[in-house]
């Protein structure tokens, strides 16, 4: 399986926060799957720590990338079709990090590991 993480389900995940579902934990911890964290997430998280909206343990460039190579997480880039399919999304959510990541798995064909229920208003593959 391949799947795409949601910011959130990353920072549960390295955190081994009790909120992941025990659905999504079982996926993220097959080795036989392809986890994949997008740039965005990245993003998300050095804005987030920069602006003192979430706290982590070290510089968000270093720790992002060591917790993907712990893990074996996949980076997921931005390309433009993927900025470009936001335009077509419709507005159930106006979160930019939340958009791109939907335009992200309907173009990558991947289901998104996600406990953000606003999410399944769009056409994606929920898993949680």
């Amino acid at each position: 399986m391949r799947a795409l993480l949601d910011t959130h389900a990353f920072l549960w995940w390295i955190a081994d926060d009790p909120n992941i579902s025990d659905r999504a934990r079982k996926v993220i911890s097959d080795n036989d799957n392809q986890i994949y964290v997008s740039a965005a997430s990245g993003w998300e998280i050095a804005i987030k720590a920069q602006i003192g909206r979430l706290t982590v343990p070290e510089q968000p460039e270093r720790f992002i990338l060591e917790q993907m190579a712990i893990n074996a997480f996949i980076s997921l880039p931005v390309r433009m079709e993927h900025a470009l399919r936001v335009y077509s999304l419709p507005m159930h959510h106006r979160d930019p990090f939340d958009r791109i990541l939907i335009a992200q798995s309907q173009v990558e064909r991947l289901p998104i590991l996600t406990a953000d229920s606003a999410l399944s208003e769009y056409s994606v593959d929920i898993v949680w």
